[in-house]
């Protein structure tokens, strides 16, 4: 069983997830193949030295080919994060990307709901 997150976990996980967000955001979608990209969540490890970022992608027709270019470019986006907050942290956390499939889901119980 999982420890629950320090108050210092979630604060570096809300300021990473909104800081990725913007990153993802500034590029636009034509970066990432028409798609849209948003950072759904994000948990950090206790020592704060990696971060699962989970990203959801609509539609989720482009899902693969948008999680390749993501993780193309991750030593990209990981710099990008450091830039933003050298201020706020000493180690910028290794980040590892996860789709969040929840999305799906829902839609997929929402279809048999509806049958």
């Amino acid at each position: 069983m999982e420890k629950p997150a320090t108050t210092r976990q979630l604060k570096v996980a809300r300021e990473i997830q909104r800081d990725l967000a913007e990153i993802i955001r500034s590029k636009g979608m034509a970066a990432y193949d028409g798609a849209m990209v948003t950072v759904s969540e994000v948990r950090v490890s206790p020592d704060l030295s990696v971060a699962k970022v989970y990203v959801s992608i609509f539609p989720s027709e482009k899902q693969d080919s948008v999680m390749a270019i993501l993780e193309d470019n991750l030593k990209a986006l990981r710099g990008e994060l450091g830039r933003k907050v050298a201020r706020q942290l000493r180690i910028v956390p290794e980040l590892s990307l996860y789709l969040d499939t929840s999305l799906d889901y829902a839609q997929h119980i929402e279809e048999l709901l509806k049958k």
